[in-house]
């Protein structure tokens, strides 16, 4: 595969959110967006000092040779090929895209893009109207258009990669959150996210070559070797997901599949986004993910069109939308946090740094910050749409000293004396158990004589 940032490979390790995701590059284009001579020792280094790992240097031909022998791997690409573990949490280094624009970052190359949306609202008709009946099954939608995209091959690999992965992780396997991404020029605003009986959806899935109904897809789909284990999250519902364009062309039944008529091309330049979902938070993570990495091929880089959200006036509220709600879609504004930049340093033992060097240092993980003009141990932290890891000041503090380096910390001694000796309750208690075993007592430890008090009030856990 030639082309773009060359997406070597598409898997992640065990297919599952439990271990962590791999994302695989071609060495000849790293050093292209890097600079420099990129060798497999170089590149571990880098790894180690973002806080990654180089997990396995191969190629094409490698990869079949060793899983199905040499006759397989004849004529196969010996391009060098690197495979990176990325933790589980960073959605914006679970494809190629994100993870060399991180490092390019993180070296100095670029500085972190600034994510917009093209216009403050919507152009007429560019909306998403949501029936009350979605409540019971999928209650949220999501929507973005990435306008004038250009795609290779390598890049629309690495754009249904990134889908898969994030399915798998983030979306727990579609149960939270669904994506669907469609060619926009082959459909027609306004759209509708609708809930019906499966007899009532008609429509050609994905690669299919009939019109069938949901009921039928589901036997089709049942053989499927991908698809048929997301069957049984809406199987037994008597309603099915399905959004509709004026037309009332099929774009998806979700969680499932998309509908033909929409589908991603190489061609395709305009590309309409819709995630659905269970979790309003995470969908939004979703849709953010997607915009951030992609809108980089667009016309207008970083550029994202928003989509207008209309939820009925008969809708059912709940926590996070009322009815008759209008809600304008991506929110690509940062996340204004402060950081005491005092407690940061000591938490490292980096008391010897200037506040402007912390926020330096912090820039480098793709981390906009500035000092307080008014307070000089304040950091103000812009937390973008790509950090959805971030949460604290303690994510912070990690990220500080991933980017001082970890070799770099220096280890001493605290200034205390002490001497370790056992507490006079627990030296009562061991006489105490001793006394009662040699009585012929035998002793258990079950969850009944565990202090709740210590294990959740004291942990602030509900």
């Amino acid at each position: 595969v030639e082309g773009g940032w060359g997406l070597a490979h598409r898997a992640s390790k065990g297919g599952g959110s439990a271990t962590m995701p791999t994302v695989s590059v071609f060495q000849d284009s790293l050093q292209k967006a890097l600079g420099g001579d990129v060798t497999e020792e170089s590149f571990d280094e880098l790894c180690f000092e973002f806080g990654l790992e180089l997990d396995d240097v191969t190629s094409a031909k490698a990869m079949a040779e060793k899983e199905r022998g040499k006759d397989a791997a004849e004529g196969l690409s010996d391009r060098v090929i690197f495979k990176v573990d990325v933790p589980a949490n960073r959605y914006d280094l679970l494809c190629i895209e994100g993870l060399v624009r991180a490092l390019q970052i993180f070296k100095g190359v670029k500085p972190t893009p600034l994510y917009k949306l093209s216009q403050p609202k919507p152009v007429a008709q560019m909306t998403m109207t949501v029936k009350k009946e979605t409540a019971q099954i999928r209650p949220f939608v999501v929507c973005a258009i990435l306008r004038g995209v250009t795609f290779d091959q390598d890049r629309y690999d690495s754009f249904i990669d990134l889908q898969d992965k994030l399915h798998q992780n983030l979306c727990r396997r579609r149960t939270l959150v669904a994506i669907g991404t469609h060619d926009l020029s082959t459909l027609k605003p306004p759209f509708t996210y609708e809930a019906l009986p499966p007899k009532d959806i008609l429509f050609k899935p994905l690669n299919q070559t009939e019109d069938m109904d949901g009921n039928r897809m589901m036997e089709v789909l049942s053989a499927h070797q991908q698809l048929k284990a997301y069957l049984p999250i809406i199987r037994d519902s008597p309603v099915y997901p399905v959004i509709y364009d004026s037309n009332r062309v099929v774009l998806s039944l979700p969680p499932i599949i998309n509908g033909d008529h929409s589908k991603i091309k190489l061609e395709t330049k305009d590309v309409f986004i819709e995630c659905t979902a269970t979790d309003l938070t995470k969908a939004n993570v979703v849709l953010n993910t997607v915009c951030s990495m992609f809108s980089e091929y667009c016309e207008k880089p970083f550029l994202v069109e928003p989509v207008e959200v209309i939820y009925e006036a008969d809708y059912p509220g709940n926590t996070f939308v009322k009815p008759g709600d209008k809600i304008v879609y991506p929110n690509l504004e940062p996340r204004e946090m402060t950081a005491k930049i005092g407690r940061m340093k000591q938490s490292l033992g980096l008391q010897k740094l200037s506040s402007e060097q912390v926020a330096d240092y912090l820039r480098r993980m793709s981390v906009p910050c500035d000092v307080d003009k008014k307070d000089g141990d304040s950091l103000i932290v812009q937390v973008p749409i790509t950090r959805s890891d971030i949460m604290h000041e303690c994510d912070l503090i990690e990220d500080l000293a991933i980017s001082y380096g970890y070799n770099k910390l220096e280890t001493t001694v605290p200034q205390t004396v002490a001497v370790s000796a056992e507490q006079p309750v627990n030296h009562l208690s061991d006489l105490l158990r001793q006394e009662l075993a040699m009585a012929g007592f035998t002793e258990c430890m079950n969850w009944s004589l565990l202090s709740r008090k210590e294990n959740f009030a004291l942990m602030r856990r509900e």
